[in-house]
Protein backbone atom coordinates (compact mmCIF):
# COMPACT_ATOMS: atom_id res chain seq x y z
CA UNK A 1 0.00 0.00 0.00
CA UNK A 2 1.27 3.48 -0.83
CA UNK A 3 2.19 5.11 2.49
CA UNK A 4 1.09 8.50 1.11
CA UNK A 5 -2.58 7.59 1.11
CA UNK A 6 -5.07 7.14 3.92
CA UNK A 7 -7.12 3.91 3.91
CA UNK A 8 -10.77 4.10 4.93
CA UNK A 9 -12.74 0.89 5.44
CA UNK A 10 -16.49 0.70 4.96
CA UNK A 11 -17.77 -2.69 6.16
CA UNK A 12 -15.35 -4.62 4.03
CA UNK A 13 -15.34 -2.11 1.14
CA UNK A 14 -12.01 -0.30 1.12
CA UNK A 15 -11.57 2.99 -0.65
CA UNK A 16 -8.44 5.07 -0.95
CA UNK A 17 -8.85 8.69 0.10
CA UNK A 18 -7.34 11.13 -2.37
CA UNK A 19 -5.97 13.15 0.51
CA UNK A 20 -2.22 12.80 1.05
CA UNK A 21 -0.80 12.58 4.53
CA UNK A 22 0.13 16.24 4.28
CA UNK A 23 -3.38 17.14 3.22
CA UNK A 24 -4.81 14.98 5.98
CA UNK A 25 -2.71 16.82 8.53
CA UNK A 26 -4.16 20.09 7.27
CA UNK A 27 -7.67 18.62 7.51
CA UNK A 28 -7.25 17.38 11.06
CA UNK A 29 -5.88 20.76 12.09
CA UNK A 30 -8.90 22.48 10.58
CA UNK A 31 -11.37 20.31 12.50
CA UNK A 32 -9.35 19.86 15.67
CA UNK A 33 -11.21 19.62 18.94
CA UNK A 34 -11.19 22.88 20.94
CA UNK A 35 -13.37 21.84 23.88
CA UNK A 36 -11.76 22.23 27.29
CA UNK A 37 -10.54 18.84 28.37
CA UNK A 38 -8.33 17.23 30.96
CA UNK A 39 -4.59 17.79 30.95
CA UNK A 40 -3.06 15.04 33.11
CA UNK A 41 -0.65 16.26 35.79
CA UNK A 42 2.97 15.20 35.53
CA UNK A 43 6.48 16.27 34.65
CA UNK A 44 7.63 16.94 31.09
CA UNK A 45 9.14 13.98 29.31
CA UNK A 46 12.87 13.63 29.80
CA UNK A 47 15.30 13.60 26.89
CA UNK A 48 15.86 9.88 27.53
CA UNK A 49 12.11 9.13 27.28
CA UNK A 50 11.84 11.08 24.03
CA UNK A 51 14.83 9.19 22.63
CA UNK A 52 13.29 5.85 23.59
CA UNK A 53 10.03 6.88 21.93
CA UNK A 54 11.82 7.88 18.74
CA UNK A 55 13.63 4.56 18.63
CA UNK A 56 10.46 2.60 19.29
CA UNK A 57 8.70 4.44 16.46
CA UNK A 58 11.38 3.30 14.04
CA UNK A 59 11.89 -0.24 15.33
CA UNK A 60 8.49 -1.33 16.58
CA UNK A 61 5.27 -1.91 14.66
CA UNK A 62 1.77 -0.58 15.36
CA UNK A 63 -0.22 -3.24 13.55
CA UNK A 64 -3.29 -3.19 15.84
CA UNK A 65 -3.50 0.59 15.48
CA UNK A 66 -2.87 0.57 11.73
CA UNK A 67 -6.22 -1.16 11.25
CA UNK A 68 -8.15 1.61 13.05
CA UNK A 69 -9.08 3.19 9.74
CA UNK A 70 -12.70 4.26 10.27
CA UNK A 71 -13.26 7.59 12.01
CA UNK A 72 -16.67 8.42 13.49
CA UNK A 73 -17.88 11.29 15.68
CA UNK A 74 -21.03 11.12 17.78
CA UNK A 75 -22.38 11.82 21.26
CA UNK A 76 -22.75 9.65 24.34
CA UNK A 77 -24.93 10.06 27.42
CA UNK A 78 -24.11 7.94 30.45
CA UNK A 79 -26.89 5.40 30.99
CA UNK A 80 -27.07 5.95 34.76
CA UNK A 81 -26.63 9.74 34.45
CA UNK A 82 -28.08 10.86 31.08
CA UNK A 83 -27.37 14.56 31.63
CA UNK A 84 -23.68 13.59 31.68
CA UNK A 85 -23.03 13.92 27.94
CA UNK A 86 -19.92 14.09 25.80
CA UNK A 87 -18.63 14.23 22.25
CA UNK A 88 -16.99 10.94 21.31
CA UNK A 89 -14.34 10.46 18.62
CA UNK A 90 -14.26 6.82 17.49
CA UNK A 91 -11.27 5.27 15.71
CA UNK A 92 -12.46 1.84 14.61
CA UNK A 93 -11.40 -1.41 13.01
CA UNK A 94 -14.09 -3.31 11.12
CA UNK A 95 -12.99 -6.83 12.06
CA UNK A 96 -15.64 -8.51 9.93
CA UNK A 97 -19.09 -7.72 8.56
CA UNK A 98 -20.72 -8.17 11.97
CA UNK A 99 -18.14 -6.89 14.46
CA UNK A 100 -16.12 -3.68 14.88
CA UNK A 101 -13.97 -2.42 17.72
CA UNK A 102 -13.20 1.21 18.48
CA UNK A 103 -10.98 3.25 20.76
CA UNK A 104 -12.56 6.51 21.93
CA UNK A 105 -10.89 9.89 22.37
CA UNK A 106 -12.12 13.31 23.50
CA UNK A 107 -10.71 14.91 20.35
CA UNK A 108 -9.00 14.19 17.06
CA UNK A 109 -5.75 16.09 17.46
CA UNK A 110 -2.42 15.16 19.03
CA UNK A 111 -2.76 15.23 22.79
CA UNK A 112 -6.37 14.01 22.88
CA UNK A 113 -7.20 11.74 25.78
CA UNK A 114 -8.14 8.10 25.26
CA UNK A 115 -11.25 7.86 27.44
CA UNK A 116 -13.15 4.76 26.38
CA UNK A 117 -13.85 1.84 24.10
CA UNK A 118 -16.82 0.73 22.03
CA UNK A 119 -17.66 -2.60 20.40
CA UNK A 120 -20.19 -2.61 17.56
CA UNK A 121 -22.16 -5.69 16.53
CA UNK A 122 -24.82 -6.44 13.94
CA UNK A 123 -28.43 -7.20 14.78
CA UNK A 124 -27.84 -10.90 14.15
CA UNK A 125 -25.07 -11.05 16.77
CA UNK A 126 -27.13 -9.01 19.21
CA UNK A 127 -30.08 -11.38 18.84
CA UNK A 128 -27.82 -14.26 19.96
CA UNK A 129 -26.83 -12.54 23.23
CA UNK A 130 -28.27 -13.73 26.57
CA UNK A 131 -31.05 -11.46 27.84
CA UNK A 132 -29.01 -10.32 30.84
CA UNK A 133 -26.21 -9.19 28.50
CA UNK A 134 -28.41 -7.13 26.17
CA UNK A 135 -28.90 -4.39 28.78
CA UNK A 136 -25.32 -3.24 28.13
CA UNK A 137 -25.80 -2.70 24.37
CA UNK A 138 -27.32 0.52 23.02
CA UNK A 139 -29.18 0.81 19.68
CA UNK A 140 -27.74 2.87 16.83
CA UNK A 141 -30.71 3.80 14.64
CA UNK A 142 -31.41 6.99 16.59
CA UNK A 143 -27.82 8.17 16.22
CA UNK A 144 -27.86 7.53 12.48
CA UNK A 145 -31.33 8.81 11.54
CA UNK A 146 -30.95 11.96 13.66
CA UNK A 147 -27.78 12.88 11.77
CA UNK A 148 -25.78 13.00 15.00
CA UNK A 149 -23.34 10.23 14.07
CA UNK A 150 -21.00 11.33 11.28
CA UNK A 151 -17.83 10.20 9.51
CA UNK A 152 -15.97 13.46 8.78
CA UNK A 153 -13.70 13.91 5.81
CA UNK A 154 -14.98 11.22 3.44
CA UNK A 155 -17.28 11.75 0.42
CA UNK A 156 -21.00 11.94 1.14
CA UNK A 157 -21.68 8.77 -0.84
CA UNK A 158 -19.13 6.82 1.23
CA UNK A 159 -20.48 8.16 4.52
CA UNK A 160 -24.04 7.30 3.46
CA UNK A 161 -23.01 3.71 2.68
CA UNK A 162 -21.20 3.40 5.99
CA UNK A 163 -24.29 4.55 7.90
CA UNK A 164 -26.52 2.26 5.85
CA UNK A 165 -24.32 -0.67 6.83
CA UNK A 166 -24.59 0.32 10.50
CA UNK A 167 -28.39 0.46 10.54
CA UNK A 168 -29.92 -1.83 13.21
CA UNK A 169 -26.53 -2.39 14.85
CA UNK A 170 -25.70 -2.10 18.56
CA UNK A 171 -22.80 -0.76 20.59
CA UNK A 172 -21.33 -1.58 23.98
CA UNK A 173 -19.48 1.47 25.25
CA UNK A 174 -17.49 2.07 28.41
CA UNK A 175 -15.97 5.42 29.31
CA UNK A 176 -13.11 5.22 31.79
CA UNK A 177 -12.35 8.92 32.08
CA UNK A 178 -14.59 11.96 32.48
CA UNK A 179 -12.11 14.02 30.50
CA UNK A 180 -14.32 16.38 28.47
CA UNK A 181 -18.01 16.08 29.36
CA UNK A 182 -20.18 18.99 28.28
CA UNK A 183 -20.66 21.61 31.00
CA UNK A 184 -18.64 19.67 33.57
CA UNK A 185 -15.21 20.17 35.08
CA UNK A 186 -12.96 17.44 33.70
CA UNK A 187 -11.19 14.98 35.96
CA UNK A 188 -7.43 15.35 35.64
CA UNK A 189 -6.99 11.56 35.71
CA UNK A 190 -9.20 8.52 35.02
CA UNK A 191 -11.07 8.24 38.32
CA UNK A 192 -13.74 5.94 39.69
CA UNK A 193 -15.58 3.10 38.04
CA UNK A 194 -16.09 2.80 34.26
CA UNK A 195 -19.32 4.40 33.05
CA UNK A 196 -21.66 2.58 30.69
CA UNK A 197 -22.63 4.93 27.86
CA UNK A 198 -25.89 4.89 25.93
CA UNK A 199 -27.29 6.41 22.75
CA UNK A 200 -29.73 9.25 22.10
CA UNK A 201 -32.96 7.85 20.69
CA UNK A 202 -35.36 10.79 20.89
CA UNK A 203 -35.15 14.39 19.75
CA UNK A 204 -34.41 16.67 22.67
CA UNK A 205 -32.33 14.17 24.66
CA UNK A 206 -28.96 15.52 23.52
CA UNK A 207 -28.01 18.97 24.78
CA UNK A 208 -28.49 21.19 21.73
CA UNK A 209 -25.41 23.29 22.50
CA UNK A 210 -23.32 20.11 22.50
CA UNK A 211 -24.44 19.35 18.94
CA UNK A 212 -24.00 22.95 17.77
CA UNK A 213 -20.51 23.09 19.24
CA UNK A 214 -19.45 19.96 17.34
CA UNK A 215 -21.07 21.12 14.11
CA UNK A 216 -19.38 24.50 14.19
CA UNK A 217 -15.97 23.01 14.90
CA UNK A 218 -16.14 20.34 12.20
CA UNK A 219 -18.01 22.43 9.64
CA UNK A 220 -21.04 20.11 9.42
CA UNK A 221 -24.81 20.52 9.78
CA UNK A 222 -26.60 17.82 11.75
CA UNK A 223 -29.99 18.89 10.38
CA UNK A 224 -28.78 18.66 6.79
CA UNK A 225 -27.20 15.27 7.44
CA UNK A 226 -30.50 14.09 8.88
CA UNK A 227 -32.36 15.17 5.75
CA UNK A 228 -29.92 13.25 3.55
CA UNK A 229 -30.61 10.05 5.50
CA UNK A 230 -34.41 10.10 5.35
CA UNK A 231 -34.42 7.21 2.89
CA UNK A 232 -32.68 5.03 5.53
CA UNK A 233 -35.83 5.12 7.68
CA UNK A 234 -37.31 2.30 5.62
CA UNK A 235 -34.40 0.06 6.68
CA UNK A 236 -34.94 0.67 10.40
CA UNK A 237 -36.23 -2.20 12.50
CA UNK A 238 -37.49 -1.90 16.09
CA UNK A 239 -34.52 -2.11 18.46
CA UNK A 240 -33.94 -3.06 22.05
CA UNK A 241 -33.12 -0.22 24.44
CA UNK A 242 -34.67 2.63 22.47
CA UNK A 243 -36.89 3.62 25.41
CA UNK A 244 -34.25 3.01 28.09
CA UNK A 245 -33.84 6.77 28.71
CA UNK A 246 -37.32 7.86 27.61
CA UNK A 247 -38.35 9.14 31.04
CA UNK A 248 -34.91 10.16 32.25
CA UNK A 249 -35.04 13.80 31.16
CA UNK A 250 -36.89 16.66 32.84
CA UNK A 251 -37.42 18.48 29.52
CA UNK A 252 -39.71 17.39 26.66
CA UNK A 253 -38.50 14.88 24.09
CA UNK A 254 -40.12 13.50 20.95
CA UNK A 255 -39.83 10.47 18.71
CA UNK A 256 -37.40 10.28 15.80
CA UNK A 257 -39.18 8.85 12.73
CA UNK A 258 -38.19 5.21 12.26
CA UNK A 259 -36.71 4.82 15.76
CA UNK A 260 -38.88 2.40 17.71
CA UNK A 261 -38.47 0.12 20.71
CA UNK A 262 -39.03 -3.55 19.95
CA UNK A 263 -40.70 -4.07 23.31
CA UNK A 264 -42.93 -1.01 23.35
CA UNK A 265 -43.68 -0.14 19.76
CA UNK A 266 -43.51 3.43 18.45
CA UNK A 267 -42.63 5.96 21.14
CA UNK A 268 -45.21 8.78 21.34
Amino acid sequence: MNRNTLPISLQGVRIMAVTTLIGFAIFTTAVAQTVDKAVPPGSDETAKTKLLEAGAKVLQGNQPLDSMDVYLVGFHPMKDDPEHQMEAHHFCNQVNQDFAQCVLFDGNEAGSNLNGVEYIISQSLFDELPDDEKKYWHPHNGEILSGQLIAPGIPDVAEKQLMKDKMNSYGKTWHFWQSAAFGMTADKLPLGEPMLAWSFNRDGEAIQALIEQRDQRLGVRTDETRDKRRDLVELAKPQSGVDALKDAFSHPTSAIPGVTDQDHGTSP
